[in-house]
């Protein structure tokens, strides 16, 4: 009977097929080997995001009037509510600051040169929209912070030339951050977004199947390997049970805050920053003086970090094995010099 099932099964799924394929893939041993495992880390707690968050949808109100009462409800009356709700909020930093850590372990290993270059991009992509995952989930809980620090970042996207105007509009849903700006992020967050990260999330994966995992080796050179299944999925499961552990610790030691309802017709107080993915941004367009010669300081500044963002996705196009190993170190420095500028200032900006 077993067999009568398995065969059946079989015909209809082909899953001998795909075991014939897990026995044979490999991937590249060496001493990066750990960085790997990031992806797939950024992968499950976007899982997470997925799961606890069908769970507050069940009793979240995306209105003005609505949605403070209804996360109040969640984390003082819902059984294990308030859990739920700092696993999802502590999982959407979590999940960018690993997404982050992917992006630097690629840039150091090179894994974005010929033939990865679409694969880099889409993965830029991906942490764009992670970051627009955690912009505009802020705002749900209608809290007196979010509401000023979503002021101060949609603020902050008037000033692109030319088109800010259209970009704060569309964010806000009008002039100014109100029950259409609640109701408009809600819809980015929960279908949106999901969408376009689910589509690009499949492309990518494909593009990882298909050129597999650098082996941060020169050209026709011998790289040890093991196998994917079940050598490599072990240690990933390893992986994802330390994020669940680090995750679950966090959310019950440390419960996400949800503070005061907002009032738009208070005044912003005092120590109001956005998310600490933003914050060296945020205080490096604080220190930029008003006037550059002629031109708005502001603006100047967000066109600095414009074309130096687009300058970092197009990483693969003018980085070319051609120059060598001085090439090579320019690369590296100007990796360590990010990260440090990143830390820093997200420190400053947070303390002042």
């Amino acid at each position: 009977m077993l067999k009568r099932v398995t065969d059946w099964l079989e015909d209809r799924t082909g899953f001998d097929s795909v075991r014939e394929f897990l026995k044979h893939k490999t991937v590249p041993i060496h001493s990066a080997t750990v960085w790997y495992y990031f992806g797939g880390i950024t992968l499950f707690l976007f899982v997470i995001q997925v799961l606890t968050g069908m769970l507050l949808l069940l009793y979240y109100r995306p209105t003005p009037g609505e949605a403070f009462e209804s996360v109040q409800f969640i984390v003082t009356q819902v059984q294990f509510g308030w859990l739920v709700r700092s696993i999802h909020s502590w999982s959407a930093n979590l999940m960018v600051l690993s997404a982050l850590i992917h992006m630097f372990s690629v840039f150091f290993l090179k894994a974005y040169r010929q033939p990865r270059e679409l694969t880099w991009l889409s993965g830029m992509v991906l942490l764009f929209l992670a970051l627009m995952f955690g912009f505009s989930g802020y705002l749900l809980p209608w809290n007196t912070l979010a509401f000023f620090a979503t002021k101060v970042g949609t603020d902050m996207a008037g000033v692109i030339p030319g088109v800010g105007h259209f970009v704060l509009r569309f964010l806000r849903g009008g002039e100014e951050v109100t029950g259409a700006t609640l109701t408009r992020f809600f819809g980015f967050h929960v279908a949106v977004l999901p969408g376009l990260t689910t589509v690009l999330l499949l492309f990518h994966l494909a593009l990882v199947q298909k050129w597999g995992m650098s082996s941060h080796q020169p050209p026709g050179t011998t790289v040890p390997t093991m196998p994917f299944f079940p050598n490599f999925v072990l240690r990933e499961l390893v992986g994802w049970y330390g994020a669940l552990a680090v995750l679950g610790s966090l959310a019950a030691l440390f419960p996400w805050e949800l503070g005061t309802k907002a009032d738009p017709f208070a005044a912003a107080p005092r120590g109001i920053h956005p998310e600490w993915y933003f914050l060296a941004v945020f205080y490096t367009l604080k220190l930029i003086p008003s006037k550059i010669l002629v031109f708005d300081g502001e603006v100047v500044g967000i066109l600095v970090f414009g074309l130096g963002a687009l300058g970092w996705m197009l990483m693969p196009f003018w980085d070319r094995r051609s120059g060598g190993e001085e090439r090579h170190r320019l690369l590296t420095g100007l990796g360590v010099f990010v990260i440090a500028y990143l830390v820093v200032f997200s420190a400053l900006g947070y303390w002042r």
